[in-house]
């Protein structure tokens, strides 16, 4: 008995990081994290961003602008962001912020398939829209 319990508490011990709630990395290696003002600063400049959240977030308020990718339904591809710009120029990637692991997942996809300048967007719509940037 003593043993199954013991057995159960490690078991529970090495599975518990799998039950937190997810949390985006801080960087993606070869994308350039980018925050709230460098985002916007890219906006400015009309880089494309790309937002890879599911269809009643994107429904909810987006950058303007925006491309929706969903990466969860496999809308997210190389075709896919390939036809909305070049494997040479800017994108910024994101989703609902440090807890969505997405925006992570799209940039190292672009980053894997060729894509040169990918902006890695962590902080997302609720910091942009924190900072008073538009909506639409």
């Amino acid at each position: 008995m003593k043993k199954a319990l013991s057995f159960i508490l490690l078991a529970c011990f090495i599975n518990f990081p799998l039950l937190a709630d997810d949390v985006s990395p801080m960087t993606v290696p070869g994308a350039t994290t980018v925050n709230t003002e460098e985002a916007k600063a890219l906006f400015d400049n009309e880089a494309l961003f790309v937002d890879v959240r599911k269809d009643s977030d994107w429904d909810a308020g987006r950058v303007p602008g925006a491309v929706h990718l969903d990466n969860k339904k496999g809308v997210f591809t190389e075709a896919s962001l390939s036809a909305e710009i070049s494997k040479d120029e800017k994108v910024v990637i994101y989703c609902n912020g440090e807890k969505c692991p997405r925006s992570a997942k799209g940039s190292k996809q672009a980053v894997d398939w060729g894509f040169t300048k990918v902006y890695y967007y962590r902080d997302g719509i609720p910091a942009w829209k924190a900072a008073g940037y538009p909506v639409e």
